[in-house]
């Protein structure tokens, strides 16, 4: 399952508003959380979020739905703040990280991928003179994103396959085909990069 997700068409008024908007409303909802740190407006901010993302129209198990490795983490965080007699740090942390991908789904179902891309580079082109490379990042960027739903696929097809031999309780029999293959990618991909003379300092 995809964590961040993927552009869905459509045409409702997030689809219409400028990348550039997108990304503050991705801030505005994000990083006052992260300063207060107070449940309620964590709660708050994590129900204006989920109201934003079901004004998509898209559909709910694609918006909502997270994957069970996140309910796992989220179950171990809460669970650590709770020992630590934090209650309310618990609620905070939860909150916040489900805020954030919620957050970042209303970027990336109602955008496509290369203009979120071509603004975030367009955003960087004043850092040039830091030393900052905007067309680096963009491309790195743009690597990770086609990478992740590659990897989840291999992660899919690893599983079934160890499952049809009976090793699905193996975790070594599980973990070491996705990193050979993910290592194998990721030369593949450094090599065509360099054949092209890109991502070069």
């Amino acid at each position: 399952m995809n964590l961040f997700r993927l552009y869905v068409p459509g045409d409702t008024w997030l689809h219409r508003l400028g990348v550039g908007w997108k990304y503050l409303l991705l801030l505005a909802l994000t990083v006052p959380v992260l300063l207060f740190a107070l449940p309620w407006p964590s709660l708050a901010v994590l129900a204006v979020s989920a109201l934003l993302l079901a004004s998509t129209r898209v559909d709910a198990r694609l918006a909502f739905a997270l994957p069970w490795a996140l309910w796992i983490l989220l179950a171990i965080l809460a669970g650590y703040q709770l020992a630590l007699g934090r209650p309310d740090l618990a609620v905070v942390v939860s909150a916040n990280l489900v805020t954030a991908i919620y957050a970042s789904r209303l970027l990336t179902l109602t955008t496509p991928g290369p203009v979120l891309i071509d603004a975030l580079v367009a955003a960087l082109r004043p850092f040039r003179r830091l030393g900052v490379n905007p067309e680096q990042v963009g491309l790195a960027i743009a690597i990770m994103v086609r990478s992740v739903p590659m990897l989840l696929d291999t992660v899919a097809q690893v599983r079934q396959a160890a499952r049809a031999r009976g090793r699905d309780r193996n975790l070594f029999a599980l973990v070491t085909p996705v990193v050979v293959r993910a290592v194998g990618q990721a030369q593949a991909t450094g090599a065509a990069l360099a054949a092209r003379g890109l991502g070069e300092s």
